[in-house]
């Protein structure tokens, strides 16, 4: 099989008191850089050989290393003994740390025996490049809030259209705490928070939340919304999040817009509006 992939087999065999957190931080910092060789174009895999279980944080080192567009699999040989047990720090590492969670990331292997048996559908997912999603960053971790103008030029059946709106830009992504979540802001001269980030953590449930969304009715102050939005959201974005603010309104403010948008991006390193 021609694997056109950039691929870094690490094996990481986790005795007490080995860190996998840090490992990923290595990888991230030494490898898949132009001086090492990286190829541009081509998606880049760590495929992680775990026996036993991690006993430092893996969730931050893993977003860090999705939000430099590496796609980690996760081989994993029976689980903690009963040393590690008490050592363990995320039991569920797995799932904090892949980029999705639907299986495809991970290869749960019962013994070292049966590891050859893990051989074909890794190279297989390896290779099947349309879905290693983790080189999309656009697609990765997000925090995005929808501040929505609910004042009383927009109307009732146009405001159902902009919740459409709204719903189909969530199902085009990934949603949960790992991945991406959505926070949504209603103003009109005043705001109100209408749900915060991971306070729905999957798709369906993120939907109907934000078909319950009560149209409000009001004047028009968008530049107050902003900051709202920045100070009751983004103050509690996770780090390393990709910071994204989606404005819609239907007409001019009864205040100024621009200085509070600057001020978000200057306060939110990298934020979007």
């Amino acid at each position: 099989t021609n694997i056109t992939s950039a691929v870094c087999l690490l094996s990481a065999l986790l005795p007490p008191g080995v860190l996998l957190g840090k490992a990923l931080y290595y990888i991230n910092k030494h490898y898949f850089s132009d001086a090492n060789g990286n190829r541009g174009g081509a998606p880049n895999v760590a495929v992680v050989l775990v026996d036993g279980w991690p006993t430092d944080k893996v969730e931050e080192a893993s977003r860090q290393a999705r939000e430099s567009g590496i796609n980690i699999f996760f081989v994993t040989i029976e689980g903690p003994d009963d040393n590690e047990k008490q050592n363990v720090v995320e039991p569920n590492f797995v799932d904090k740390a892949v980029c999705r969670t639907n299986g495809f990331y991970s290869l749960p292997v019962s013994s070292w025996f049966a590891l050859r048996k893990a051989v074909q559908p890794l190279v297989k997912r390896v290779c099947d490049t349309d879905r290693l999603v983790c080189s999309k960053t656009c697609l990765n971790a997000n925090d995005i809030a929808f501040v929505i103008d609910g004042s009383s030029s927009v109307g009732t059946g146009n405001f159902r259209t902009v919740l459409q709106f709204v719903a189909n830009i969530t199902r085009e992504f990934e949603i949960s705490d790992t991945d991406t979540r959505v926070g949504a802001v209603q103003y009109t001269y005043e705001q109100r928070l209408e749900f915060a980030f991971g306070q729905h953590n999957n798709k369906a449930d993120l939907l109907n939340a934000i078909k319950r969304i009560n149209y409000w009715s009001g004047g028009t102050s968008t530049g107050a919304a902003i900051t709202y939005a920045a100070e009751q959201l983004f103050s509690k974005s996770k780090p390393n999040k990709r910071k994204i603010m989606i404005v819609i309104t239907d007409g001019r403010s009864y205040d100024d817009v621009r200085a509070p948008a600057l001020a978000v991006h200057r306060q939110g390193e990298g934020s979007e509006v």
